[in-house]
């Protein structure tokens, strides 16, 4: 057997260990009694018009609704996505454009696959989601940490410049951020860019940005510019997850914008991929069900109630915290250099919090704010008894 997948399989991710732990203390002393903020799972009910259109779709013919699409995807679903890609970003787009994956974790790893030959190197920008790691390596590249600092956490174009060479393939890019809300502007992106062009010349290759969204629709006003727009060598991994509360149907998609180099052979790479990792066809009441809902924003309320609620009361306490301009996290400052230490204390107030050293980001712990405002309104006085022990020596 192959060790890396025995490794992986018998390490499960530090988010994943933490929720399992809070399963089995729900299970001993009931969930209301547990102060879970782990996982990014969606607590904003899914819209009522997803639901509509499942139902819809389930009262049509069984046979044509639940049979094989084209390995891509069904076209009607490919084109509705191309549509409001033209129409909301103003980018060129069509059905030959989009490939349908099982949300963001399948449309990352099927780029990488078909970006990445073995030893070529792939950049990540801390704080980032953990698996990027994980993804990077198994496609055959290695993975290039670019830290950032507080309390922006924006990329630095002199740290690219020094990090990228001749073995670069590509940079993961990701706002809104998981683990942050960060958001970059305009400018930012642009310096960003301009370096990678530069970069492309000198070295004589192509390098591509790989656009992880999956909380591209979870912002509170700021605006997140569109990479296509920016950058030609662009590839676009989205999930509806987030945005439409549909987590567990991994739904998403992969878009290569035909202003990227070789766009059509990048675009057959992905099917290739696609193919060589068992993805083709992604669900197929899914994809009808995304087509049918595409333009539909997300109810962000809650999840402004929440972070309104968290950051005010936590900041009043006395934690640091990064002000999180999108997303559903907050990045709170560690008040002892170990998070992990922090963390393992915080179980005493039954607080589930994940240390940011996996994130990248060495020093902070990740709160999910994707629960209900009772629970956090709950959690309050457990924080502030929390920071108390490090405030009272």
């Amino acid at each position: 057997m192959d060790p890396r997948m025995l490794a992986l399989g018998r390490q499960s991710s530090v988010i994943r260990e933490i929720f399992e732990y809070g399963n089995a203390r729900r299970r001993e002393i009931g969930a209301e009694n547990v102060f879970d903020f782990s996982l990014g799972n969606p607590s904003v009910p899914t819209p009522g018009k997803v639901t509509k259109a499942m139902r819809e779709l389930l009262e049509g013919d069984p046979v044509a609704l639940h049979g094989y699409t084209s390995a891509p995807g069904d076209p009607k679903a490919r084109a509705a996505v191309a549509a409001h890609i033209e129409k909301r970003f103003g980018v060129p787009a069509s059905l030959e454009n989009v490939y349908m994956t099982c949300g963001a974790a399948a449309a990352l790893t099927i780029t990488l696959s078909a970006i990445v030959r073995q030893e070529d190197e792939v950049v990540i920008i801390a704080p980032f989601f953990p698996e990027y790691d994980v993804f990077v390596r198994t496609a055959g590249g290695r993975p290039v940490v670019l830290r950032t600092k507080a309390p922006s956490f924006l990329p630095d174009p002199g740290a690219l410049a020094a990090v990228v060479n001749e073995k670069t393939a590509a940079v993961i890019v990701n706002y809104p951020n998981n683990p942050t809300g960060a958001i970059w502007d305009g400018e930012t992106l642009s310096a960003f860019v301009r370096v990678l062009e530069e970069k492309q010349k000198t070295l004589g290759r192509d390098i591509y940005i790989i656009s992880d969204e999956p909380y591209r629709e979870l912002t509170y006003g700021k605006p997140v510019p569109y990479v296509p727009k920016y950058y030609k060598n662009t590839v676009v991994c989205y999930s509806y997850s987030k945005s439409l509360s549909l987590p567990g149907e991994r739904i998403g998609y992969i878009f290569v914008p035909s202003a990227a180099a070789d766009a059509s052979d990048l675009f057959a790479a992905v099917c290739g991929a696609g193919r060589a990792l068992g993805y083709v066809c992604a669900p197929s009441l899914l994809q009808r069900t995304a087509a049918m809902c595409v333009d539909l924003p997300p109810d962000l309320a809650a999840y402004r109630e929440n972070r309104d609620l968290l950051y005010n009361a936590l900041t009043e306490y006395g934690y640091e915290c990064v002000p999180p301009d999108g997303a559903f996290y907050l990045f709170v400052k560690s008040p002892e250099p170990d998070a992990g230490s922090f963390a393992e204390r915080a179980k005493k107030y039954e607080l589930l919090l994940v240390p940011g050293d996996s994130f990248g980001g060495p020093g902070y712990v990740r709160i999910s704010y994707c629960v209900s405002t009772a629970m956090i309104e709950k959690s309050l006085p457990a924080f502030k008894k929390l920071i108390g022990e490090y405030q009272n020596g």
